[in-house]
This record gives C-alpha cells, structure tokens and sequence, in this order.
C-alpha cells in the first residue's frame, strides 16, 4: 500500500515542480501552489522514510510526462484539482485494507492534506462549493485500477 501511495505522491511532487516553474501565477495561487509543492515533496520523503523503516523497499521515481498541463494558468489548476481528487480517492479507497495503525495514520495524515489541496484549487478555479470545491457530502472512494486510470496517461514508462 505504501509503494502505491509513493507512486502517486511521486506523480504529484513532480507535477508542482515542473508546474510551479513553468506557468506564471501570482498572489495567492502562487503562494497557495508553491506550498503545495512542498506538501507533496515531503509526502515523498515521509512515505519512502516510513517504507524504510518498515523494512520494505521505496518504488524507484517514476518517469512522468503531463502534455499540455502547463498550457496555461487554467490547465495547471485544472490537472491539479483532478490530481489532489483522485489522491483523496486513492487513500480513502485503500482505507479499509490497512491493518498496521502506523500505516493507517500515515495514510489518514496525508488524506486530509490531499483534500485540502483539492479545495484550495477548486477555490482558485472558481469552482461552485458542491460539486467544485467540494464533492459532496462524503469523499468517494476510488479502485485501485480507477486511480491507475486516472494518471496511467502521465506515466509514460
């Protein structure tokens, strides 16, 4: 479970790096998205430190390509407010197969996080509170292979 959530978290981190120097935002966006950058770069870090303690292996950095993600303002915003979701979607989905408590606040710690980026951009892209912002009365869990669906277009190895 925690080389899955690596992956993504590897996914996301690489996406504000790139995103972050590669489109111009100011004020707040700016300010709001270079925090989210250093979010998701400690999610890695905290993710492959508790991997290694646990005695596993951390998944190796995946090569990643977002196309025309970086276009413009908009569809930074708009790729990054479908990454934090379906994150949100991947945790809550992986929720019930946590067994180790010290796995399970990991994955709860960053849960949370991951669904405050989603509405801190949704907020930025001016996006209706129900259904934007937020999605409902409760977060909806996603599949393994529906999260994999969802970012197996950025991982083009």
């Amino acid at each position: 479970m925690l080389n899955y959530a690596l992956l993504l978290e590897y996914l996301e981190a690489e996406f504000y790096r790139q995103g972050n120097r590669n489109v111009q935002l100011h004020g707040l966006e700016q300010v709001y998205l270079k925090q989210v950058e250093r979010d998701e770069a400690y999610h890695v870090k905290f993710l492959t430190d508790t991997i290694t303690k646990l005695g596993g292996t951390p998944v190796e950095k995946p090569t990643v390509a977002f196309g025309d993600a970086f276009r413009d303002r908009k569809s930074y915003l708009t790729t990054s407010h479908v990454f934090e979701n379906v994150g949100v979607g991947a945790y809550l989905g992986a929720a019930g197969f946590l067994k180790d408590k010290t796995i399970l606040q990991a994955a709860a710690g960053i849960f949370g996080v991951e669904a405050r980026h989603a509405a801190v951009v949704g907020n930025l892209l001016g996006l209706p509170a129900e259904g934007g912002v937020y999605q409902g009365p409760l977060e909806k869990p996603k599949t393994k292979q529906e999260v994999l669906d969802a970012v197996s277009p950025f991982l083009p190895g």
